[in-house]
Parts: C-alpha cells; sequence; structure tokens
C-alpha cells in the first residue's frame, strides 16, 4: 500500500499522550477565538441585544406575551390570560454596571454564536477514537447537537423566560416595596435561563458518548429512572425561580430528552459488553 493511502485519522489515533494535549490546547485555543470573534460582533451590537433580545421578556408586547394573550380570547373570548402590566423598572445603581454588563452580554453573545464551531472542534478532537463508519456521522452529530442547543436557547428564551419574569416581577411581598431591578440582575437572570436550557437540551449528546464509552446503558438509564427523575426535578429547580410552573415546564422536555437519550443509548451500545479483569 502505497504510504499516501495510510488513514491519517490511524496515525492521529497512535499520538502520544503529549501529542494529545497539545492537540488538546489548539483545539481550546481555536474555540477561543471563535468566542471572541462572537463576542466582538455581540460587543458591536451590544445596545440592540441588551433593549431588544435581553429586555424583550421584561415588556407586556414581548411575542410570547402576544401569543399567550391571543390563546386567551380563543379559549374563553377575554383577556384572562394577558399580561397587562410589568410593575417594576431596570436601573443601574453602581456607576461601572453599565459597562460591565456590556462586556457580559458580549461574553454571552459570544459564547452562543461560537457553539457549533466550539462543538466541531470537540468532535475533531474525539474523531481518531471512533471507528470509521462513526467518522461518517461526525457531521450529523455537530448538525444535531447545534441544533438541541439552540432549540434549547429558544426554549429557554420564548417560554421558560417569559413565565419566570412575570413570576418574579409580579411577586409582591408588600405594596410598601418598590420594585426596582438592576441591570446586573436583569442580565444574569435571563441569561441564565437562556444559555442554562441550551446547556440541557444537550443530554442526548452526553448520554451518546457515555454510551459508546460503556459507562451507562439503556437498561441502567430504565433501572434508575425514578432516581433521574428526581435529579431532573432539583436541576430544574436550582435553575428556575421558585414557582412550580416553570418548573414543571422545564422538567418536561428534559424528561423528553431522557427517554430519547434511553433510545440512543440502546443504539449505539457496544455489541459485546466490556468484562471487568478478574482479581
Amino acid at each position: 500500500m502505497a504510504l499516501d493511502q495510510i488513514d491519517v485519522d490511524e496515525y492521529d489515533a497512535q499520538m502520544s499522550f503529549l501529542e494529545h494535549l497539545e492537540a488538546l490546547r489548539w483545539h481550546i485555543i481555536r474555540s477561543l477565538i471563535a468566542v471572541v470573534i462572537g463576542g466582538i460582533i455581540s460587543f458591536i451590537y451590544g445596545t440592540y441585544i441588551f433593549d431588544t433580545i435581553l429586555l424583550g421578556p421584561t415588556r407586556t408586547d414581548f411575542w410570547s406575551f402576544r401569543k399567550l394573550c391571543d390563546l386567551s380570547q380563543s379559549l374563553y373570548s377575554d383577556s384572562r390570560l394577558c399580561i397587562a402590566d410589568m410593575d417594576f423598572v431596570v436601573k443601574t445603581v453602581n456607576i461601572e454596571e453599565q459597562f460591565y454588563q456590556h462586556f457580559m452580554i458580549a461574553a454571552i453573545g459570544g459564547l452562543i454564536f461560537a457553539m457549533p464551531y466550539i462543538l466541531y472542534e470537540i468532535s475533531r478532537f474525539v474523531k481518531p477514537a471512533l471507528k470509521s463508519r462513526e467518522k461518517k456521522f461526525s457531521g450529523f452529530i455537530i448538525s444535531f447537537a447545534s441544533m438541541l442547543f439552540f432549540t434549547g436557547i429558544l426554549f429557554g428564551y420564548f417560554i421558560l423566560t417569559p413565565i419566570s419574569v412575570n413570576f418574579l416581577g409580579t411577586y409582591t411581598l408588600s405594596v410598601h416595596v418598590v420594585k426596582e431591578f438592576t441591570v446586573s440582575s436583569v442580565v444574569s437572570f435571563i441569561s441564565l435561563l437562556t444559555l442554562g436550557s441550551g446547556v440541557i437540551f444537550e443530554l442526548p449528546i452526553v448520554i451518546y458518548f457515555l454510551a459508546k464509552a460503556g459507562l451507562i446503558t439503556a437498561e441502567l438509564m430504565r433501572k434508575y429512572r425514578r432516581v433521574a427523575v428526581i435529579v431532573i426535578l432539583i436541576l430544574a429547580a436550582l435553575i428556575t425561580p421558585p414557582d412550580l410552573t416553570s418548573q414543571i415546564i422545564l422538567s418536561l422536555p428534559i424528561f423528553i430528552l431522557y427517554e430519547i437519550g434511553i433510545l440512543i443509548a440502546k443504539r449505539v451500545a457496544p455489541k459485546t459488553p466490556v468484562e471487568l479483569p478478574e482479581e
């Protein structure tokens, strides 16, 4: 066989530990460069991102609230589900707050924009360890992982965030309390819900690689399904505000993703179980 016909990926799989570390370093560097580029774009359009996107769920004319009002008219022929007022204002109390939050918006935006490329770099790093047949589907895995991430982003932004903002924004301990929220609290709250949802929606991809490594199986996931339900509920309670509605809304898609993960684990499970060495 000619030298130019040697499988490059097979050569990569035989790299030493230090060579793998060097390769990983460059994958991380390229990913960080992509985040920086996305961050610069987000910084340039920071005012638009803050006014239109981040502050969107704090206004009564937000898309989700308008659709909820349309649903109210369809079901009840009245406005009982409409959001009539957001009884709070967004303000700044520190002179440097808006400046710092501008960079925070840029960092979060850069991470979101660069996520498909980050997934691509991750796939390039693990590709040498895959079989030839699996390498052919690496592009599909990247596309599917990106789709799950952005689906989670949209779910968190258009469904979870409006419900949470409305709950906390209208919650009143006393009529004597004036509700004035800082810029940093609004940015961090909406970003956590939105970005957190995007990360959680990557659960099937995580299950795929764990199943490929033989660390989990479909049978194991079925056996501990009740434990998983409790963990999911706890996770949803940590991410969402302390209201039952938003916790249930976040928990439901995670349950569905867990069940999809069971099907994935069953399909990609090693044909021969890994045997532990006898003592």
